[in-house]
């Protein structure tokens, strides 16, 4: 019976361990710079927006509750206590990107090409802004790492991959996925 004990104390101990150095390993590859960060935006109960959604009012948008408040700090907290370099931050003109980057950041620039295609309304800007997405990264020709405060949409379609609120998706400037790293809130 002893020895059952043992080996699931093993067992559930293995796997927070096992992330733990999977985020040390992640976190020096992103000391080492040259990364594309691409965050979705820190928890916002609900999908989609408001049929009355109005870019430049944020009383009409959907916006993070208190749990993505301090999941957004909770992001910067990672980034400062991993040291982790950061040439820019780049949000989505949506005020729970915005929100996201200036509580984990503080410092950022809005980018259109960031902006959600989710809805009806804004889902024929897909292609453009993918392709503006891939030609600004093109064009960057620095060894820093470049953050994206985005949407779940941008990410699936540049990483084909489908991150969680406040998901930090890792990859590199050709866009291949490498890593990711979940913020609980």
């Amino acid at each position: 019976m002893k020895l059952i004990k043992f080996f699931f104390i093993i067992f559930i101990t293995l796997p927070s361990t096992i992330k733990a150095d999977l985020n040390q390993e992640l976190s020096l590859e992103l000391k080492k710079g040259g990364k594309l960060i691409f965050i979705r935006h820190a928890y916002a109960p609900g999908g989609g927006d408001p049929e009355n959604f109005d870019i430049k009012n944020c009383d009409t948008q959907r916006n993070l509750s208190e749990e993505g408040i301090n999941q957004a700090k909770e992001i910067g907290k990672f980034f400062k206590e991993n040291d982790i370099p950061i040439f820019k931050v780049f949000s989505s003109e949506w005020c729970r990107c915005k929100d996201t980057a200036k509580l984990a950041f503080t410092n950022f620039e809005t980018k259109d090409f960031l902006n959600s295609f989710f809805s009806e309304k804004f889902a024929n800007n897909k292609n453009k802004q993918m392709l503006d997405l891939k030609n600004y990264v093109e064009k960057f020709k620095g060894n820093e790492n470049l953050i994206f405060v985005t949407h779940y949409v941008v990410i699936s379609e540049a990483l084909d991959y489908a991150p969680s609120s406040g998901e930090i998706v890792i990859s590199d400037k050709n866009l291949n996925k490498i890593d990711s790293i979940e913020i609980d809130y």
